[in-house]
């Protein structure tokens, strides 16, 4: 239990000692969420995960539900920072998104655990396909782009890491490359095509104008040196010129302050917490179970590769969290709630 939740620990830990310094109104919204995640671990301490989610009909409920929050907050939530991802509730917000990444992780650990040997068949990759596609398509609606890039990561990660064949793998990146065309025609916002034109081409690109968010991130992870700059003494930081200093460029804000070094260990952790779901993974006695971390091992991966990426400019910027070290209740409790179930099944492993 503790090499799970220990660099977990670490990374709560972080975040919130750079919230203190950047918000401490997020700093104590943060810590009241954290709090609700250490209640559900407790709660799953005393629960067998397998009994509760080894149900289909859970599963679909989970994933139903999300739908049906996700679509609520489409045409009835209030306009935040140019979308409509977050449903409202007094001094607190619910991001429906993070609620479909745990009903993804636990629909395809589901599915595929009884058809992992048919997974080159066409049936089994389509239907698979639409689990994810139906929620990615309302994201992109939201705005939520990066939600959906998780949603396609959770679900291309499966087929892969299942042994789906090279020809089949082919033809649905092609599909997938036409889907991006038609978006970029037609779907996405003009602000999110300008991020990707100043991705590829950012030597043409103002470096105040749409990459003005990932100039300031390299400047402040340039700051940070091997040291950094101390707690609350990170110029861009607390300045204002980093943008979403707790959210989308915490990591960029925690190098600032805490240096290379600081960054070194926010990243050992998440490195060797993959490791610990995993390695867990491979001692589950069931498939659903071993899936399931699996699910949530590609979940976190692809969120650090896209925070980090974007702070780094190795990705374009879409607005996704670092999981545990970002702000953001609905993301904690989800990704907590995932490492309960995962511990419930080391215990029973």
């Amino acid at each position: 239990m503790l090499a799970l939740f220990l660099p977990a620990g670490i990374l709560v830990g972080t975040g919130l000692l750079v919230l203190s310094a950047v918000s401490f109104h997020s700093f104590v919204l943060q810590a009241i969420w954290a709090v609700l995640g250490a209640i559900l671990v407790l709660i799953f301490l005393r629960v067998d995960a397998r009994t509760v989610f080894n149900s289909r009909w859970v599963v679909w409920g989970i994933y139903g539900f999300a739908l049906l929050l996700m679509l609520f907050a489409l045409v009835a939530s209030p306009l935040v920072r140019n979308t409509h991802s977050w449903i409202v509730l007094g001094p607190f917000t619910l991001q429906p998104v993070e609620l479909m990444k745990v009903a993804l992780i636990l629909l395809y650990a589901s599915y595929f655990s009884r058809r992992h040997m048919a997974i080159a068949r066409w049936k089994t990759i389509l239907t698979s396909f639409f689990f994810f596609v139906i929620p990615a398509a309302i994201s992109v609606k939201l705005p939520d782009l990066g939600s959906a890039v998780i949603f396609f990561g959770i679900w291309f990660g499966f087929l892969l890491l299942l042994g789906l064949p090279l020809r089949r793998t082919l033809v649905a990146l092609l599909v997938l490359v036409l889907a991006a065309g038609f978006m970029w025609a037609y779907v996405l916002k003009s602000y999110h095509r300008a991020r990707i034109m100043g991705f590829l081409f950012p030597q043409d690109s103002n470096a105040l104008g749409i990459n003005y968010s990932v100039t300031q991130s390299k400047i402040a992870i340039g700051n940070g040196g091997w040291f950094g700059r101390g707690y609350g003494q990170g110029t861009q930081t607390q300045l204002g010129f980093l943008s979403e200093p707790t959210e989308d460029f915490i990591f960029a804000a925690t190098i600032e302050e805490w240096g290379f070094l600081g960054g070194l260990v926010v990243c050992g952790a998440f490195v060797f917490l993959i490791f610990q779901i995993l390695k867990i993974g491979m001692l589950a006695d069931e498939n659903f179970e071993k899936f399931i971390c699996l699910g949530t091992a590609m979940m976190f991966a692809v969120q650090f590769i896209l925070n980090a990426g974007s702070a780094t400019g190795l990705t374009p910027v879409v607005g996704v969290t670092f999981p545990f070290l970002s702000y953001g209740g609905s993301s904690l409790l989800a990704n907590t709630f995932m490492l309960a179930v995962i511990n419930s099944i080391r215990k029973q492993s």
